[in-house]
């Protein structure tokens, strides 16, 4: 049996109080058919880590618009670019200053206008990343929040309480920040006394934005007239869990198990079923009232246009609340990527996934690596606990076999790409990327790393540049003139670059590129699961749109049927599937 060739495939601005700049004419790629984001195969840009043309050692938005030729050749549908908005980078962007412009670490508003004409012209669409939980402390907003007195308008765009006992220096209440620590500061009034505290669920300066304010939801609606106006195709919206607070702010202490993302995910292998309790923080009802008023702005444009939830939110039946049909049209499928090598737990979250969103009329979307977890060619070769956040370091325990990790990782992704459904790829797991292990601590810069005092590592050894060519500084990330890199890049990378891999058969590249063309031609995306009864408990087997696919995820070789090879994860043994392995088969 042989792997078969690879098919040919077809190719009113509301007011806002950010920077005020004209939109540019839309570049809206408006699809011949509807609802293109049920199917759509979506790619994670990180704008830092992607590809650096200007040489400073951080990516920027004309590196990703001189390379988006390579991700159509790939044969994604559209790409979503995380934060590039003006930031002071306490958090990699993810701590915004200004949501109406372009950091000059990326570019400017016209290098975004030429990127997303380019990507219209090849036929991706492009999503882009807003953060509406919290801002910067440095944005505007909240400097007028400081400078104003308690209990000003200005204030209560934030969410600011007085402190406990006679002189109001307890915390407000006990709640602790996903990065470590207390979820409160204090600032300092204008006579030098201690004042109020502020509330931030991630570091000290990502202020929280009290989104039980009007004016605070009115801003935002401007915010999304203005990127929508500019022709974006939709939104991945973060932390779109937790606008809204439960009233009163009561005090709450997590599971000892609890994901730092708040979603109840942990270590390798979730309770599927699981009902953990709902911190006071996170999935309050009245986030649902915010998402029909943006689904309603989106309505205005013409476009098909997007909204996608990062919601860490289980059981899976309450997560499906984010993508009714007034809504979000997705929501990331957390407790999929968190699934454990498991046959059994595999077919569970899968079952689970696909009847919860049908429940509300929409796909099921599904992910396995992202900016935020530990790369899928390293955690699934994980031998012990790694809660989600902490990240890999040398001193982690049980760490990855990489040949194992990559083996699982082919055939992990050679089964999210045959489902139904949306799928996303995080840049540079098409190589095979591992987590970086090796990472010196002396160049970590995420804010979890400081905040526990280095015992989380967190996650930067998911954000290392990624590898372009071998042989060359910074592998091709940035021009060759420069050897500048925002994070080291591990000195054995040649072979995951991607002139390493292209046009070599067998090579992760080569495999993602085939299993796209096939789900394409085969329509996978909009077909149905119908699982094969026969195979032990360690495989995973169904069929979707003519197409047979099964993984073999435990530790003795298993008997193929007959069938022509359409794609396999590894070279085939005669009529037998190894362990680790998956195979589509007509």
């Amino acid at each position: 049996m042989t792997i078969a060739d690879s098919p040919e495939s077809d190719l009113p601005i509301a007011e806002v109080t950010d920077t005020e700049t004209d939109a540019q004419p839309a570049a809206t790629l408006i699809g011949t058919g509807g609802e293109w984001w049920r199917s759509a195969v979506i790619y994670q840009i990180y704008p830092r880590s992607f590809s650096d043309d200007d040489g400073d050692g951080i990516g920027d938005l004309t590196g990703i618009r001189k390379r988006l030729p390579a991700l159509a050749e790939l044969g994604i549908d559209a790409v979503w670019l995380s934060p590039f908005m003006t930031s002071p980078q306490h958090d990699a962007g993810y701590d915004v200053a200004d949501y109406c412009d372009v950091d000059p670490l990326f570019g400017t508003l016209a290098d975004f206008d030429a990127l997303l004409a380019t990507a219209h012209e090849l036929g991706i669409r492009v999503i882009v990343d807003l953060v509406p939980n919290h801002t910067s402390w440095d944005h505007k907003w909240f400097q007028e929040a400081l400078a104003a007195p308690e209990g000003s308008p200005e204030r209560a765009r934030y969410i600011f309480r007085d402190g406990k006992g006679p002189n109001g220096d307890i915390p407000p209440n006990n709640w602790e920040s996903v990065f470590g620590g207390p979820m409160w500061e204090r600032v300092t009034r204008p006579d030098g006394t201690p004042g109020q505290w502020y509330l931030h669920i991630f570091d000290k300066s990502q202020p929280d934005l009290d989104w039980e304010n009007p004016w605070v939801r009115e801003q935002f609606h401007g915010i999304l007239r203005f990127w929508l106006d500019r022709g974006v195709d939709g939104f991945r919206v973060d932390v779109a869990h937790g606008l809204i607070k439960e009233a009163g702010l009561p005090d709450y202490t997590p599971p000892v198990d609890a994901g730092s993302m708040g979603g109840g995910i942990v270590g390798l292998e979730p309770e599927i079923d699981a009902h953990p309790p709902t911190p006071p923080y996170w999935a309050q009802e009245g986030v649902h009232e915010i998402y029909r008023g943006w689904h309603a702005v989106l309505e205005e444009y013409e476009g098909d246009r997007v909204l996608c939830a990062e919601a860490w939110v289980e059981p899976l039946t309450k997560l499906a609340e984010w993508v009714r049909p007034d809504e979000m049209q997705q929501a990331f499928n957390f407790t999929y990527l968190s699934a454990g090598w498991s046959a059994p737990q595999l077919r569970s979250v899968i079952d689970n996934s696909i009847s919860a969103f049908a429940t509300v009329g929409a796909p099921s979307t599904w992910v396995l690596s992202n900016h935020d977890v530990v790369r899928h060619a390293s955690r699934l070769a994980l031998t012990a606990e790694n809660p989600q956040g902490h990240g890999l370091g040398p001193n982690s325990p049980g760490l990855p076999d990489p040949v194992v990790g990559l083996r699982r990782a082919r055939a992990a992704t050679s089964v999210m790409l045959a489902l139904p459904g949306s799928a996303y790829i995080y840049q540079g797991e098409e190589l095979g990327l591992p987590e970086d292990i090796e990472l010196p601590d002396s160049a970590r810069q995420d804010p979890t790393w400081f905040r526990s005092n280095g015992e989380r590592y967190g996650r930067d050894g998911c954000r290392v540049p990624i590898p372009w060519e071998a042989g060359v500084p910074t592998y091709g990330f940035g021009p060759a003139s420069s050897d500048k890199s925002w994070l080291p890049q591990p000195a054995d990378w040649d072979r995951f670059a991607r002139s390493s891999q292209e046009g070599v058969p067998g090579s992760t590249l080569e495999l993602y590129k085939l299993a796209l063309d096939l789900r394409s031609r085969f329509d996978l995306g909009t077909g149905a699961v119908e699982w094969l009864p026969g195979y032990g408990p360690d495989v995973v087997a169904f069929r979707n749109n003519g197409v047979t696919v099964i993984a073999n995820l435990g530790s003795t070789a298993v008997e193929l049927p007959v069938g022509d090879v359409l794609l396999s994860s590894e070279e085939l043994g005669e009529a037998a599937l190894a362990p680790d392995t998956a195979v589509w088969l007509s």
